[in-house]
């Protein structure tokens, strides 16, 4: 079986079955979770050579469209594996790496902090060398799945200097490490985000992620691709998702003294036409972006940051045009249309914002440096 006909029987199964209940009672999908792991989806970007799929940004992004069809929740602590899963592999020990891969490790990012807020690369919390080990301070603003991973890739100032940053793999059950409240937020209920706070965490030197001081290089040429796709693909699903449900409602909701449907009315068919061809372009951006990223070619970055900006800024719309069409409807959980208009605000809040990233595609096009 193909990891697509993998990812559509978990999606249409245990996915859309919990979907509901993880945002009505903002609990962790761990349900969907467990089945991903099961089926070594959680493995999807992880190499061969320690169990996983060996697929690149191109699957993943499918993955996590399939995913956010359903929740919202799902894919995005789905992303944030990934994306930690892809600076472990590339600087990772084996054994970490061999956990990732079989689901029984399963990692977030710990970037965003509250003194530098949405500019997760320029890290305010400390790094101190004390022999064979480090001590790590930091008050970190948002840590996705904080309670349920396994480990944190994180980021700090470098212990030599003031200046760039250092990435670091942060067992969650550190001492020292405060999780002081569980997420209770608009959308992306079920994601587990909380402020997280280090006080004199101490972890092996060895557990350090490529060199020290070289965080920046790490943050912009393996999370910033990975991440940014894949929060594309996140607000893509909820477009989709939405959509589907639209037409499910239009197409079943009548007027029983005209005898027809909302269907039949040419206001509703262009409304609903809209959010088609929107969440189509958006589709075949992000595919592209995805494609160029695999293949190495010049334009990958303005297609990665191009397709985050998007993605985000369409949803917005879609979703919108979704609670326009079903009416007083969509403010009922059962049609499902509600969650996705809810979900798919965060991804422009999401660093880099969508007015950063106008910001650093303006920035691109003009032939400027981006920092």
């Amino acid at each position: 079986m193909s990891y697509l006909e993998t990812i559509e029987a978990i999606a249409a199964g245990v996915v859309a079955e919990h979907a509901a209940s993880v945002d009505a009672d903002g609990r962790f999908p761990r349900e969907s979770v467990d089945a991903l792991a099961k089926a070594g989806l959680l493995g999807l970007i992880s190499a061969e050579e320690v169990g996983g799929m060996g697929l690149g940004p191109a699957a993943a992004v499918r993955v996590i469209e399939r995913l956010a069809q359903e929740c919202g929740s799902t894919a995005m602590v789905t992303t944030m594996h990934y994306a930690g899963t892809a600076v472990v592999e590339k600087y990772g020990a084996e054994d970490v790496r061999r956990g990732l891969a079989s689901g029984e490790r399963f990692t977030t990012l710990a970037f965003s902090e509250a003194g530098s807020r949405s500019h997760f690369w320029a890290p305010m919390s400390s790094a101190t060398a004390e022999g064979d080990t480090v001590r790590l301070d930091a008050k970190k603003s948002w840590i996705t799945s904080a309670q349920a991973a396994t480990d944190y890739v994180w980021s700090s100032k470098p212990t030599a200097g003031s200046e760039a940053s250092t990435i670091w793999l942060v067992p969650s059950r550190a001492k020292g490490l405060k999780v002081p409240q569980p997420f209770n937020g608009l959308g992306l209920r079920g994601n587990d985000s909380t402020p997280v706070t280090a006080e004199g965490v101490e972890i092996p030197l060895g557990n350090r992620l490529g060199e020290d001081g070289e965080g920046f290089g790490i943050m912009m040429g393996t999370v910033l691709p990975n991440f940014s796709l894949m929060i594309a693909a996140g607000s893509l699903g909820l477009m989709a998702g939405a959509l589907k449900r639209t037409i499910a409602h239009v197409s079943g909701a009548r007027y029983a003294h005209l005898d027809s449907t909302l269907a039949d009315l040419p206001t509703i068919r262009a409304y609903v036409a809209r959010m088609q061809v929107k969440t189509d372009m958006v589709r075949a951006l992000l595919h592209d972006g995805a494609a160029a990223v695999e293949a190495g070619r010049e334009d990958a970055m303005l297609r990665v940051l191009e397709s985050k900006a998007a993605a985000g800024e369409t949803a917005v719309e879609v979703l919108d045009l979704a609670m326009r069409v079903c009416g007083g409807q969509a403010f009922r959980r059962d049609v499902g249309v509600e969650r996705f208009f809810r979900d798919g605000r965060a991804a422009g809040v999401m660093a880099p914002t969508t007015d950063q990233l106008y910001d650093f595609i303006g920035k691109a096009v003009c032939g400027m440096d981006l920092f």
